[in-house]
Parts: C-alpha cells; structure tokens; sequence
C-alpha cells in the first residue's frame, strides 16, 4: 500500500489480482512486466504511487489501455501506473472544448461531442486511448483537413515528479506544455486533457473491399487520385489477409484490398457535396472490378470510429511504421512484390494513409510534433501465433525495410510506432534539446526516463 498526504493506493507484485489488472495491455503480444504496479483513479493516488516509487527505488512508466504496449521498453524495476481516472467526459459547448479522463477511450468521447453536434479529431478505433493517441500526435480520419490530432490539445493536467499537479496550457507553463505535446513522453503522469471540438453536421464514411488479385490496379489508381486530392477526403489503402476468426465477415477472409476514408460534413453543408467527393475518389477504383464489400455512406459523427474495422478486443500483434516520401512506379512494384497477393508475406495488414494537406501545417502555438511534411505513412502488423510466426514478421519486416529504403524518411508519428527496438525518430535535433531541458526542470531525478521515446532525448 503507498501513501501520500493520507491518500493511499494499492501497489501490487507478479502474482496479485491487481497487478494484473495494471498490466492489462490490448496488445497480448506485449506483455507489461513492471517489478510493480498499481491502478491510480484519483491524484491523490497518482502522488501516492509516485512516492512510493521513489521510496523503493523504481522508475515509473504509465500507460492506459495498453494498446502502445510494444513501443514500450522493458520495465524491470519500475513501478507502472495505469491510469483509469476517475470523472466522465465533459463538453463545454460554449469553448468547444471537451475535458478527458486519462485512461477514456476515444469511443465515449464522440458520443459525448455527437450529442451536442460537435466533434474531435479521434482515432480509427474507439477503443485506443485518448492520452497516448493524442501526445504521440494522432493520425486522425479528419486529419488532412484538421491536421495531427495534437493540435486539438488546449490544455493538460499532470503530475510531475515531485508530486506537484499542475495544469498547463499555452498561457500556463508554455514550454512544458510545448513539450507534453509530442515531445517523447517522460514529463510526468497525464491525468486529464482539454480538447478542442468544432462544430459538423456529420460524415460521410465508409470501406470498399476487392478481391487481392486486383491490387495492382487499385494501388496506382488510388496513388494518382491521392496527389490532386481535395483536403476534405482522408483515406488508405490496406492490403489484408484476414484470418478466419468472429469479427472477420466470410468474404473478407483471405487476402484482399480495402480502401476506407471519411469525408466531414461541415455544420449547415451539404450531405450531397460529401458523398461527391467520396464517389470521385471511388470512381476509378469501381472500375476495376466489382467489390467483394462496398458500404458508404452519410453518418452520424461516429460514423468514422468504425469504417477502419480495427479489432475491438485485445489480440497479438507486432509491425513495422515508416513515413514514405512520394510513392512512384517502383516503389508500387516493391511494395506488391513484399505485400501484394503471391508474395508470402505473414502480415495480416500492410497498409498505407494518406497524409499531406493540414497533416503538413503547423498553427502558431503548436507543440514539439506538430505537422509532418511525408505523404504517406505505411504500417504494417502480422500475428505471431507461435515462435515460427513472429521470426516469419521479423524477418519480413527486416526485408521490406530494405526493399523501401528509397522511400523511407526516417521519421514516424510515435502513436503508430508498436516495436520499441524499430527505428524511430519524430523530432530534430533542437526540439530534442528543448525537451531534455524540459525534463530536466520537472524530472531532475530520471523517475520518468524509463517513459521516454528512443531518439526523443539525449539526457539518458
């Protein structure tokens, strides 16, 4: 049990039920295996676990729903708090602005803001959480109008190493909050956000899947219609060979093509001029040939949750990330020959988002990630049922760094990063510089070093 100021929390070992329950991560491929840990829903029991922390001599990590589990490092002799806070969603409709939980998936969050006609720049799931998503930029369906999900951040409430909570925001400790904003974690435990909201009528959303074998066709179709793109469509392309399991639709199983997207209806526009868009970016690719599944439609603002299908229940799974320049004749070519049908590649999903637009623009009081200037992020993930299986991804994922070096950036957007031993970097070299000093203000000590992203600092 940790005390602070007469607070206390559960701290548990391996072996107790609420170690257990602290360590429950989405990906089971990426077990967490803290020395120890405990569920913090209060402040007060944040600063009592902190305390512990440093009583014992353990670092600390954090995390929520566990869906980052495998961008995260080792976590022997660190005390991990998982974050399941106390309070529900708040909508201030006057400031537009909703105030979140830590440890709130994204899923409560748009039915809050649906309620009153106002969404957010959330994720593809409603089920990743809102803090991780968010601070490790956020790659939002919205996002080439709207840019990286980071932006929408209006404030945040933390506590730092020295058991201090604190509230910044760009008025309020500026350069700490700079840095919470994507500048690679290890600033203390988030225990809440202020988000901006804006107002829509809705969206127009929606996949379309073909049968693999017209995956080349599909792929340079959607490249061409990509680079004349109008900023209000947001879409991938995703080459899949989906296992035979519950929430996998029959027709789906197998290797096929899917392209999903979102199309925002702005508040007082017109339904008709949303589907327009989405029907010219779709035109081309019908042509090819006949869909196996084809569902667009006009939706309520929850709509987009949904259309990327990810699993809703946690599943093993490991990947690969990259942000892709400008993807010519050659690089379709790798890519197929690595992913397409007949490659035997192990990848369940190998897929492809198109960035560009607001993705590449940052506002005046942006944070350490605020934009990223890549047309495209590729991410790719497989499920290592058994030892056999995850050497199979290991080594294909070595293979295809190699075959798209000529198209790699060498940066990644540290929310869809899912191995920590990948190469990762988001930041230039002075932002890094800012951040370390940030750090070393709020966590002279290292509790948090164990948090922080590879390439984000250089202090440790």
């Amino acid at each position: 049990m940790a005390v602070f100021d007469g607070v206390s929390t559960a701290v548990s070992v391996p072996g107790e039920a609420g170690y257990e329950a602290a360590t429950r991560v989405f990906n089971l491929a990426a077990p967490a295996r803290p020395s120890a840990a405990t569920t913090a829903r209060t402040v007060g029991q944040v600063q009592a676990a902190l305390e512990h922390a440093r009583a014992k001599g353990l670092g600390v990590r954090v995390h929520s729903t566990g869906h980052a589990a495998g961008s995260g490092g080792p976590m022997d002799g660190a005390l991990l708090v998982r974050t399941e806070m106390d309070g529900t969603v708040e909508i201030d409709t006057a400031r537009r602005v909703a105030r979140i939980p830590a440890g709130t998936s994204w899923g409560p969050v748009v039915d809050a803001a649906c309620a009153h006609g106002l969404a957010v720049a959330h994720g593809s799931s409603p089920t990743v959480g809102v803090v991780g998503y968010l601070l490790g930029g956020g790659l939002s369906p919205y996002g080439r109008q709207l840019g990286l999900a980071v932006n929408s951040v209006r404030a945040i409430e933390l506590v730092t190493a020295d058991g201090e909570p604190r509230r910044v925001d760009a008025g309020h400790e500026p350069e700490l909050f700079w840095a919470l904003r994507g500048g690679g974690g290890g600033f203390g435990v988030v225990t809440a956000v202020e988000v901006g909201l804006f107002e829509a009528a809705g969206v127009v959303t929606g996949s379309t899947y073909w049968a693999a074998e017209h995956a080349e066709p599909l792929l340079r179709r959607w490249l061409r219609w990509t680079r004349g793109a109008p900023r209000a469509v947001t879409t991938s392309l995703r080459l899949m060979n989906l296992p035979p399991v519950p929430d996998v639709p029959p027709a789906l199983v197998g290797e096929s093509v899917a392209v999903d997207g979102a199309v925002l209806v702005p508040a007082g526009g017109d339904p008709a001029t949303a589907q327009r868009l989405a029907d010219q970016m779709l035109r081309p690719l019908l042509a090819v040939a006949d869909p196996v599944m084809h569902a667009w439609s006009f939706t309520s603002l929850s709509g987009a949750l949904h259309a990327h299908m990810d699993p809703t229940e946690p599943v093993p799974f490991t990947g690969d990330h990259m942000l892709l320049g400008d993807l010519d004749a050659e690089a379709v070519d790798a890519f197929l020959r690595l992913f397409g049908p007949g490659s035997g590649s192990p990848l369940v999903i190998a897929g492809l988002r198109q960035l560009g637009g607001a993705f590449t623009e940052s506002g005046p009081d942006g944070g350490a990630l605020a934009r990223v200037e890549a047309p495209y992020s590729y991410a790719g993930s497989g499920v290592p049922v058994d030892a056999a299986a995850a050497r199979a991804l290991d080594e294909h994922r070595a293979l295809a760094r190699t075959a798209l070096r000529p198209w790699d950036t060498g940066l990644t957007v540290p929310s869809f990063v899912e191995s920590f031993t990948q190469p990762q970097r988001h930041l230039d070299a002075a932002s890094v510089r800012r951040a370390d000093r940030v750090r070393a203000e709020v966590d002279p000590d290292g509790l948090f070093r164990g948090d922080v992203a590879p390439n984000a600092t250089a202090l440790y």
